[in-house]
């Protein structure tokens, strides 16, 4: 969490659907390279990696398995380090940026601790912090509020549905106020109707917090579904082919996904994929 960042405007900021220049850039990315020591063999996970993501951007990051879309995230968390380039997360190191608490990781596993309660899980990060009791407890029923948890805090993990574990970790993670939301495949073992439910809620949770987010996925109607940008990558190493923006309507609902304007950007999508199988 940045230190100006105010326990009540996160739950009211409007983002902006469309590119705006006005907007300042979250992640820089210039020229990121990244190169595992495995063994006798090197492993370039990431290479030659350009990418300028602005406040308030819903950017995902789609690609083949394997392709550098988490190791990219990991990066932007300085959970990994890029062994040449600039990266750059609000003007500052990633390191500074992790230390400030700027972003909030939605792991593919909701991560709960079974034996703390809903609302005592999405407490953890405050209590890190310091937080005061008060505190803790009103921006937990807050944010279990903001994704339709608000009767669950009691609950445990295990007495929740995996969908409802989900949205308990995005809480979790939206509990310190961060500038920026970093999701790792969060949906991806879940049914496909309890995906398509999340992707709306999703959608209208970024809508109405306007916080920025960066979406690992494989799948392309997600990715078109809930984006304002779509970062196509290639096979390993990881290169970024096309970045492509959706001018979809921002209360857009599921039904849109046959509209003739979200088909022409899955297919664009689709099309820039198959040409990263080709990139030389």
């Amino acid at each position: 969490m940045t230190p100006s960042a105010a326990p009540s405007t996160l739950g009211t900021r409007q983002h902006a659907a469309s590119p705006s220049p006005k907007r300042t850039p979250v992640v820089e990315a210039t020229d990121l390279g990244l190169v595992f020591q495995s063994g006798k063999q090197p492993i370039t996970a990431l290479s030659a990696v350009n990418l300028t993501i602005r406040r308030g951007d819903f950017v995902s990051l789609i690609g083949p398995s394997g392709c550098g879309k988490t190791t990219l995230l990991r990066a932007i968390a300085d959970l990994v380090k890029p062994t040449s380039g600039m990266l750059r997360i609000n003007g500052s190191t990633a390191e500074q940026a992790r230390l400030d608490r700027c972003y909030g990781y939605v792991f593919q596993a909701p991560a709960l601790y079974p034996w703390r309660s809903i609302e005592r899980n999405v407490m953890l990060p405050l209590e890190i912090m310091g937080k005061s009791r008060p505190e803790r407890l009103e921006r937990a029923q807050r944010y279990l509020a903001l994704v339709g948890l608000e009767s669950f805090g009691g609950k445990f993990p295990w007495q929740l549905s995996g969908g409802m574990q989900q949205r308990a970790s995005i809480a979790r993670a939206l509990s310190f106020e961060p500038d920026l939301l970093l999701m790792d495949e969060p949906f991806g073992a879940l049914d496909e109707i309890t995906r398509d439910n999340l992707n709306v809620h999703l959608l209208r949770l970024w809508a109405k917090t306007g916080i920025t987010v960066i979406f690992v996925t494989h799948s392309i109607p997600e990715a078109v579904f809930l984006s304002s940008r779509i970062v196509v990558m290639s096979p390993r190493p990881g290169r970024i082919l096309e970045v492509i923006d959706s001018d979809l309507p921002p209360d857009r609902d599921l039904d849109s996904r046959e509209t003739p304007e979200f088909l022409a950007i899955a297919h664009r999508v689709r099309v820039a994929l198959r040409a990263g199988h080709s990139y030389d």
